[in-house]
């Protein structure tokens, strides 16, 4: 098993921060802290979650990340989630699927 991925780290997390901007324009923190009286169905965050745990996963497959990439991968991740003003059970539950789905086999 390889502990380290193809990848650099630099684009690992750019990877990663573009991840969480794809969340980002389709799911605003704004609609996440409640700032905004536009709602979301669950549904359609579930269908934007996803999306970007597939691109997460397609990404890993293609370059092959190990160990210390996928955590890499999912630090960064969450660390742009904050800063883009996301609350902490969002994050939560954001960073959890992204390791799930990048943890999977195949």
């Amino acid at each position: 098993m390889a502990l380290f991925g193809s990848v650099s780290g630099k684009e690992l997390d750019q990877f990663a921060k573009g991840l969480a901007q794809d969340i980002a324009k389709r799911y605003p923190p704004t609609m996440d802290t409640g700032s905004t009286e536009r709602k979301l169905s669950q549904k359609r965050l579930t269908v934007i979650l996803e999306d970007a745990f597939n691109k997460a996963v397609t990404f890993k497959n293609r370059h092959k990340l190990g160990v210390y990439k996928k955590a890499r991968l999912s630090n960064t991740f969450r660390w742009e989630l904050t800063e883009l003003g996301y609350s902490e059970k969002f994050i939560e539950v954001a960073t959890e699927g992204l390791v799930v789905y990048i943890s999977r086999k195949g």
